[in-house]
C-alpha cells in the first residue's frame, strides 16, 4: 500500500501553491492567485522553480497533475514582479536564476507530470504547462508566449520545446508575432497532447495521472528521462534565449511594453538595438 503524502510539508515549503492528493500517489499542484488569473508573484515564481526538486525525491509521489485555480492556468508574471525586475538588478538576477531552475528542474524531475490547461496560459505558467510530460488543454484555452508583446525575447521555455513540438515554422510564427492559440489549435499543431471540453480538463488530466501512477515505476521514469534528452540537447539554445530575454529587461522597450499591456493598448516600440553577434 502506498504511504500517504505529507501535504503539510509541501504547503510549508511552497506556501504560494496549493496541494492535494486526489488519488493514491498522485500529487495535485494548484497555481492559486485567482484575483489575478493566477499570475505568478515573486514567491510563486520561486515556488514553481523549486517544487520539482521536492517532488523528485518524494517516493510517495508517483505522478503529478498541475492546474490553475478556477478558470485560468496562469497569466504569467505579475506586473509588480516585472517592475522590480526592471528597476532592481538583484531581483533581475535572482528571477533569471529561478527561470532557469524552473525549466531544468521540471525537465529533470523523474516523476511524470500532467498539466491541465484552462483559460489563459502565459509566461512562466505556460512554461510549466508545456514542459509537462503530457499537456491536456481545454478547447477555449488561450495559449500565449507573451514575451515579444512585452518587449523582450522569448525566453522561459519556448526556444527549447516549441520547435520540437510544433515545428520551426509554427514556432517562429507564434513566438515572433505573439499570435495566441486556442487549445484546439494547439492540439492541431502538436503543441499539446490532448484537447478536451473545458469542463473536462481536470478530470481528463487526473485520469492520465492516475494511469501513470499505476504504471511500472522505472519504466515510466526512465522513458521520461530518455525522451527528455531531446530537451537537454536544446539546453544551449534555451540558455541563450533566457539570457537575451533578461538582457531585454535592461532596455527601454520593456517599459513601453509593460505600459501597453497594463493599458490594454498597442505598444509603440522604438527602432531597436543592435542584434546579437552574428545576426
Amino acid at each position: 500500500m502506498n504511504e500517504k503524502m505529507d501535504l503539510d510539508r509541501y504547503r510549508a515549503s511552497f506556501p504560494s501553491l496549493e496541494f492535494a492528493e486526489p488519488a493514491p500517489a498522485v500529487l495535485e499542484v494548484v497555481i492559486a492567485n485567482a484575483d489575478r488569473h493566477n499570475a505568478a508573484s515573486e514567491s510563486m515564481h520561486r515556488d514553481l522553480a523549486h517544487v520539482w526538486r521536492a517532488v523528485d525525491v518524494d517516493e510517495t509521489v508517483r505522478a503529478v497533475m498541475i492546474r490553475g485555480a478556477g478558470e485560468h492556468f496562469c497569466a504569467g508574471g505579475d506586473f509588480e514582479m516585472i517592475e522590480r525586475m526592471i528597476a532592481d538588478e538583484a531581483t533581475l538576477v535572482r528571477v533569471w536564476k529561478e527561470a532557469s531552475d524552473l525549466v531544468y528542474n521540471l525537465v529533470n524531475c523523474s516523476k511524470p507530470v500532467v498539466s491541465a490547461i484552462r483559460g489563459s496560459a502565459v509566461g512562466a505558467g505556460l512554461a510549466v504547462a508545456l514542459l509537462a510530460d503530457i499537456a491536456v488543454a481545454g478547447r477555449d484555452a488561450k495559449i500565449l508566449d507573451g514575451h515579444t508583446r512585452l518587449g523582450v525575447a522569448a525566453g522561459d521555455h519556448a526556444v527549447m520545446i516549441w520547435p520540437l513540438l510544433c515545428g520551426l515554422a509554427k514556432a517562429r510564427y507564434h513566438l515572433l508575432t505573439n499570435q495566441p492559440l486556442s487549445g484546439e489549435q494547439a492540439e492541431r499543431i502538436g503543441l499539446v497532447a490532448l484537447c478536451v471540453a473545458d469542463d473536462q480538463v481536470r478530470e481528463s488530466a487526473l485520469e492520465i495521472a492516475i494511469r501513470l501512477a499505476g504504471a511500472g515505476t522505472t519504466a515510466v521514469r526512465w522513458t521520461k528521462h530518455a525522451l527528455n534528452n531531446w530537451l537537454r540537447l536544446a539546453g544551449p539554445s534555451f540558455d541563450a534565449s533566457l539570457a537575451l530575454e533578461f538582457l531585454g529587461f535592461r532596455l527601454g522597450d520593456v517599459r513601453e511594453g509593460l505600459a501597453a499591456v497594463r493599458g490594454k493598448r498597442r505598444a509603440s516600440f522604438g527602432p531597436g538595438e543592435s542584434g546579437p553577434p552574428g545576426s
